[in-house]
């Protein structure tokens, strides 16, 4: 009978969350390609030297995840060699340095397209939002300053008339809400203010690319600044 190999030991904690990373790892460094069979239930087990029922559950956990597709009377595959979660969570853990470094290159794209694509019914709607948006409160409802502040990029990105960006910057910007947070939060860094915003909205109303992009990247630009970042290059256009 073949000896079954074993993998790393798990680490002390969550067995069902040390079990899924060992998982996740075999498929990120390849070993175990997209489209390929796994192994079965109890030779996972004995690898990782767990119960089935942890097996059963990270299995359960990855499959809903999209990374493996269980088929019935077949068994359990590859199907894609990132887990999209985990790879926001590793983002989510970055510093607030990088995650601003991220943001201004995704707004100064974003903007850019919008002044390209935008159409005449984008313009009322960014007013608004922008008006709604005002200037950072110096007391009071900070949450909501950020919601409103979150609405009006969104806003900026899906005038550039490309879903994959507006889709990508809307989770980025959402899911980081909370690093959002406590950078406002922390009054040593600069917030910029509306008449910067408003730079923005004039540069994608005159269809200026190029002076979008860099009043987006102004907006940022001093946060990145007080954060002791590089500077952010000019995006370039494609």
């Amino acid at each position: 009978m073949a000896t079954i190999p074993s993998l790393p030991q798990i680490p002390r904690r969550s067995l069902v969350d040390s079990t899924i990373d060992l998982i996740r790892t075999q498929i990120e460094s390849g070993q175990w390609k997209i489209g390929a069979r796994i192994p079965k239930e109890a030779e996972l087990a004995e690898m990782l030297q767990v119960g089935r029922n942890t097996v059963r559950e990270a299995v359960r956990v990855l499959s809903h995840a999209k990374v493996l597709e269980v088929r019935q009377g077949d068994g359990t595959y590859v199907r894609l060699n990132v887990d999209p979660a985990e790879i926001m969570r590793r983002v989510t853990h970055a510093s607030l340095r990088d995650h601003f470094e991220l943001r201004a290159l995704l707004e100064t794209e974003a903007a850019r397209r919008a002044a390209a694509r935008r159409s005449d019914d984008d313009l009322p709607r960014l007013d608004a939002l922008l008006d709604a948006r005002g200037e950072r409160p110096q007391d009071g409802d900070l949450a909501g300053f950020i919601e409103r502040d979150i609405a009006f990029h969104i806003a900026v990105a899906q005038c550039g008339d490309n879903a994959a960006l507006a889709e990508l910057y809307r989770y980025f910007a959402l899911s980081l809400h909370s690093s959002t947070s406590a950078a406002l939060a922390d009054r040593a860094l600069p917030e910029p203010d509306l008449a910067a915003h408003r730079r923005l909205v004039d540069a994608i109303r005159d269809r200026d690319e190029p002076g979008a992009a860099e009043a987006a990247r102004a907006i940022i630009g001093p946060i990145l600044d007080a954060l002791g970042s590089v500077e952010i290059p000019a995006s370039s256009d494609s």
